[in-house]
């Protein structure tokens, strides 16, 4: 009786992920995670050159729940600007980060302002602290990488610098 229960919710279970992996084929989704009730699944979309041309297939594990953790976004493919001499200003800490010292101050600096070295480009909240990041040259900024209120991870790009004397 209770092989015949298990071969029932295993058809039911193999029919749910068909129409999830159609639902997510349709689409922009590129990786699906759930987990419920000791069964984690996660689905990852391929390229065409990934795959071979064969469709993705699930990946079922089944384990005990665990905290699921944020996975980090891919890094932006670099522009034709960004291959040049440019100075990158990196997070020192992961948290929130912030252009301005309230929502409506003016930013701390914006592209085409001339900055020095020590000079407070933005704040990133860790752990309700606001930490001060400042430039470690003197330059112009180029470009902010990270929109206001955007999680940042330690070592992400914050800011395109072009020193001075370049």
């Amino acid at each position: 009786m209770r092989e015949a229960k298990d071969q029932k919710e295993g058809a039911i279970l193999d029919r749910d992920l068909k129409e999830l992996m159609q639902y997510l084929e349709n689409s922009s989704f590129v990786e699906f995670e759930i987990e419920r009730e000791g069964l984690k699944l996660k689905l990852v979309r391929r390229t065409a050159a990934e795959a071979n041309g064969a469709a993705a297939e699930p990946v079922r594990h089944a384990a005990p729940a665990t905290v699921p953790h944020p996975i980090p976004a891919p890094a932006p493919a670099p522009t034709a600007a960004a291959v040049d001499d440019a100075h990158l200003v990196k997070s020192p800490i992961v948290g929130t980060f912030y252009r301005a010292a309230a929502p409506d101050a003016k930013p701390f600096v914006s592209p085409g302002d001339r900055v020095s070295k020590g000079q407070i480009l933005c704040i990133v909240e860790a752990m309700k602290l606001m930490n001060e990041i400042e430039s470690d040259c003197d330059g112009e900024i180029l470009e902010a990488l990270v929109a206001n209120g955007q999680p940042v991870e330690y070592g992400e790009p914050l800011f395109r610098i072009r020193p001075s004397g370049r």
